[in-house]
């Protein structure tokens, strides 16, 4: 494989993205820091194929990345190969206000092959391809200039490495029929919603225990205002006011701004800054949460009682069970709010009732759960059988 130098003018990138555009696929990885940012400052695009690869630096004066975008998210004619790839795609995102696509992620791929549930890359290189990789440069300063070789070295071999995982795990899905299984996962992990910014929906991040709409309403207000506050500054969202502080400020709002001084988790300053003053504006905007926002109960309770609690712990043994004997990752299979929600008596919209999770384990968690299946001990091991009632 041909490593070229780091790439720091336009006309090589375009050169590099003219040819790449014309391979089956490619591998990408990015390096960023965002400790000190709202928004991820995007330091290093590494991208390759079977033949080539590169480093890119988009910090480089008057470099033009819009052939290296167009390629990620216009080009439908290459597979796109990233691994554990959702903070790659947010900065794409950011960048192109799309998402790549066709789009193959190899952390996915490896939950279908029983590989583990999120197998890290190096694990997964020393696993397939018999590879240790250099870890030395992992939490350098990307932002740096100028790259030593090291650095561009570590940098690179994520995608020529990642070049050489993908064929060998094609060739395993296909053996074992699997690939078929990741289209819906990644299709979720690609869609662009993910990646939104929307101060309105800000508020469904933040944990709080109260349901009630005034409560939420007041969440919702103070959410999108510290949103806007964190992109106005560029600071991380903790930097302006941690969860738990906005959940408390919710729930027990301060009658006046000199209060502010007294909530935890906050400067005595806000008591007669602007940036108190404007979160108190905030505050006296909010509107009681309308009906049809408020969260639905069963999002993540549906209502068990003691006997279901049982039958959801069942159903994770069957879980494990299955997964254990196709050697498939469980979180791929199913997630524990489906199997809480089938215990509860939902049957539609449940995925592990649809297509190959249905095969492979929703029909015996419903027979489970109706009572044709049954948990047993032979010869010292965990069985299931059938019982008198099966069909």
């Amino acid at each position: 494989m041909h490593i070229h130098p780091l790439i720091s003018d336009s006309d090589s990138l375009k050169s590099l993205c003219q040819r790449l555009s014309r391979s089956h696929f490619v591998a990408v990885d990015t390096e960023f820091m965002r400790e000190n940012t709202f928004w991820p400052d995007l330091c290093l695009v590494q991208i390759g194929n079977s033949e080539e690869a590169a480093a890119i630096d988009p910090k480089a004066d008057g470099i033009d990345l819009t052939p290296l975008l167009d390629l990620l998210v216009e080009n439908e004619n290459v597979l796109k190969v990233f691994h554990a790839g959702g903070q790659d795609l947010e900065i794409i995102y950011n960048l192109t206000g799309k998402t790549p696509h066709p789009l193959f992620d190899t952390q996915i791929a490896a939950m279908a092959l029983g590989l583990g549930e999120q197998v890290g890359y190096s694990n997964l290189v020393e696993s397939l391809i018999g590879k240790s990789l250099d870890k030395g440069a992992r939490f350098t300063d990307w932002a740096r200039r100028p790259l030593d070789k090291r650095q561009i070295d570590y940098a690179i071999g994520d995608v020529t490495h990642l070049a050489t995982l993908f064929p060998k795990m094609l060739e395993k899905l296909r053996r074992t029929g699997r690939g078929a299984w990741l289209d819906q996962e990644m299709e979720r992990l690609g869609d662009p919603s993910n990646y939104e910014n929307d101060p309105d929906r800000a508020w469904k991040r933040v944990r709080i225990a109260s349901r009630r709409p005034e409560v939420l309403g007041r969440l919702k207000a103070l959410a999108a205002w510290r949103e806007q506050e964190a992109r106005g500054k560029n600071l991380p969202r903790g930097r302006i006011m941690k969860d738990e502080t906005l959940a408390d400020v919710a729930s027990h709002p301060p009658a006046d701004q000199e209060a502010l001084a007294r909530v935890r988790g906050l400067s005595p300053a806000w008591k007669a800054n602007e940036i108190g003053a404007r979160m108190m504006t905030a505050l006296a905007a909010a509107e009681p949460l309308g009906a049809d926002e408020l969260p639905a109960r069963d999002e993540r309770s549906p209502g068990l009682g003691k006997e279901g609690a049982l039958v959801a712990d069942l159903l994770k043994l069957l879980l494990k069970i299955r997964s254990r004997e196709s050697n498939v990752a469980a979180r791929l299979v199913a997630r524990s709010e489906d199997l809480e929600l089938l215990a509860a008596g939902r049957r539609d919209g449940l995925a592990i009732l649809e297509g190959w999770r249905f095969d492979e384990f929703g029909r015996d968690a419903l027979d489970l759960v109706e009572g044709r299946l049954a948990f047993g001990v032979r010869g010292g091991k965990l069985v299931m059988t059938r019982t008198e009632t099966a069909q």
